[in-house]
């Protein structure tokens, strides 16, 4: 959601933050400012839409300074204009605040603001934070004392970033809470801070993590953090291997497309040290397992949200079919809230692409108070669902700018099936002759994927067929049903066209009423184990006079017969088609969106990492 960036060095602070911000542009946002100290005076340049106005304001009223913070802002409190807009100032103008999170008691705090005299100058809960540090600071005279005293009194989760006109050699940084990351990183006399690592990756790599109940005292030449009670603690710098070229779109016309392309390498990426090729062997050594540990799981929890959620109801299956540990896959916007049967014997695994999802962060704190194992699947290397975590399965697969996932959903499928096989090797649930055939199935992969990009142009041309329908049916079953649900968010997302994603199956116990000439229904129809089944779904949609689309393998001769247009993908083992099926919806998807003329890498109202509840 919204992003955060801050400099203080020997450079202009300016231009430094409003090229981060831009490299956070993935994450939503409807506004954008910036705060510099110049002349000793915080001048506050801010105004709603894209930062491309953020720009042009500061074009004609030029601001610079060697301190500063930015903020790009996805509303909450108060409507997306340029009063709501961050950064806000305190009253007197000395303190200036960029905020990510919601106070869930802004309205009690306002209102004993403003019976002290405060004057509010927005809608925004925000500025309750601000007015709380200038009331302490006039006792203290200290900011971190302030800023301390201040997070004490408000509710919810937080990251913010304050400056003071009076302490002009600092910035201060502190998290309560999942309200998104803040990462600080180390410079030549010369220090960064953001809430997402793209942001400040060019400039540095060496990065520190502030942790829940945590504050930074941020100068140009050192790193203070302690808790919020005033315990000191030692920065651990992390060396951060991201190259910042590989968020450049290239030759593509929009990081989506370039992205559904990467999978190539993204999909050899998450492979990466995770494969010994001596006696075809998965090593996840980031899991901190022993087959002892293996063997004592009696049970998975898979908690995610959204594209996320969808790779996790793939993995169960195989994890299931590999292991036969029962896993249940649950949103993690419910986890906390049904008391799920959870203990020591218990593994709670996450799957999120940033790791900071609020929703999937609580749920792991939930897991983690009732006694389970925790592991995650992230694809931000230290974030908070990483560190929190007994293991991890970073998906290494580079930053993913469009808000729409496409690489960072296949790769967990390839990492929830090496974790499968990993398990069931510990387990010893597979002979070794199955663990080498599953493997060399895996490794297959990437080259299958490439063969399936080649079909865009076909599934261009259905996407120019389909471009102007009004709603869509979604159909899959077994391994390929969670698919249906990703494929039908997808065309949401980008197409704001309505679709629906349903196990085919259960077509006739309802949705099949909505089937006429005017709705087209994708099914989802690789040749598996549910392909007679399959055949069964589109001959009723077709005897209702529904157009349908199909996804198919290659050399099938009776689809094509059958259906009005089919997106071709090559055949593969049933356990790992869903990474190659997923594929020509993304596409397709995409190719709808474009041909609207819409914003394909910020769709409206979305955020790419969703730091609220």
């Amino acid at each position: 959601m919204c992003g955060i960036v801050a400099y203080i060095g020997g450079q202009n602070a300016t231009p430094i933050i409003v090229n981060g911000l831009k490299k956070l542009e993935y994450r939503g946002y409807d506004s954008a400012g910036v705060a510099v100290l110049q002349n000793e005076k915080i001048v506050v340049r801010r105004d709603a839409g894209k930062i491309a106005r953020l720009e042009a304001l500061i074009a004609e009223q030029p601001v610079q300074g060697n301190i500063g913070i930015g903020h790009t802002r996805w509303a909450t409190h108060g409507a997306p204009n340029q009063q709501n807009a961050h950064p806000h100032l305190s009253g007197n103008g000395e303190i200036v605040i960029v905020h990510n999170g919601i106070v869930e008691n802004y309205l009690s705090l306002r209102d004993e603001l403003l019976a002290e005299g405060a004057v509010f100058q927005s809608e925004t809960d925000t500025e309750t934070i601000v007015y709380l540090i200038e009331r302490y600071y006039a006792v203290t005279q200290d900011l971190a004392k302030a800023v301390e005293m201040t997070m004490k009194r408000v509710k919810g989760a937080h990251g913010i970033v304050v400056m003071s006109s009076r302490e002009p050699d600092r910035l201060l940084a502190a998290r309560l809470g999942n309200a998104g990351g803040v990462a600080i990183g180390k410079g030549d006399n010369e220090m960064f801070i953001a809430s997402d690592l793209p942001a400040i990756v060019e400039h540095t790599r060496e990065i520190s993590f502030l942790e829940s109940g945590q504050m930074a005292i941020i100068k140009r030449d050192s790193l203070h953090i302690q808790t919020l009670d005033g315990v000191q603690v030692q920065p651990q710098i992390q060396h951060i291997p991201w190259d910042p070229i590989s968020a450049e779109k290239g030759s593509y016309r929009h990081f989506m497309q370039k992205e559904i392309h990467e999978q190539v390498r993204s999909l050899s990426d998450t492979m990466i040290g995770r494969i010994d090729f001596d006696d075809y062997r998965i090593t996840l050594p980031d899991l901190n397992l022993s087959s002892a540990d293996a063997k004592s799981i009696k049970r998975i929890f898979i908690t995610a949200c959204g594209t996320a959620l969808h790779a996790g109801m793939v993995g169960k299956t195989i994890i299931e079919h590999l292991t036969r540990i029962p896993v249940e896959v649950m949103v993690a916007s419910e986890f906390r809230y049904i008391d799920p049967i959870v203990d020591q014997d218990t593994v709670v695994l996450a799957i999120s692409q940033s790791g900071e999802t609020a929703d999937t962060l609580a749920a792991m704190e939930e897991g983690r108070r009732k006694g389970a194992r925790l592991w995650s699947i992230v694809n931000a290397i230290g974030s908070q669902a990483m560190r929190i975590a007994d293991g991890s399965i970073p998906m290494q697969v580079g930053p993913e700018i469009g808000v729409a996932s496409t690489k960072a959903f296949t790769a967990p499928l390839v990492d929830l099936y090496m974790l499968g096989v990993y398990l069931a090797d510990l387990r010893e649930s597979i002979s070794p002759e199955q663990r080498m055939e599953l493997i060399r199935d895996l490794l297959k992969v990437p080259t299958l994927a490439g063969k399936t990009l080649e079909h865009e142009p076909e599934v261009e041309r259905a996407a120019a067929r389909y471009k102007d329908m009004r709603s869509v049916l979604y159909l899959g079953r077994g391994i390929n049903m969670p698919i249906a649900y990703e494929g039908a968010l997808k065309l949401k997302e980008i197409s704001y066209i309505h679709a629906e994603g349903y196990p085919a199956g259960e077509m006739k116990h309802g949705p099949i009423a909505l089937v006429d000439k005017d709705l087209p229904v994708l099914v989802i129809a690789p040749k598996d184990g549910w392909y007679d089944k399959m055949i069964s779904q589109i001959e009723q949609a077709k005897a209702r006079s529904g157009q349908v689309i199909a996804v198919a393998t290659e050399g099938d001769t009776l689809i094509p017969d059958l259906v009005d247009e089919v997106l071709w993908v090559p055949e593969a083992p049933w356990l790992l088609s869903p990474i190659l099926t997923s594929i020509p919806l993304q596409l397709f998807a995409y190719h709808i969106a474009t041909q609207l003329g819409l914003d394909v890498d910020q769709p409206r109202n979305l955020a790419k990492s969703v730091t609220v509840e």
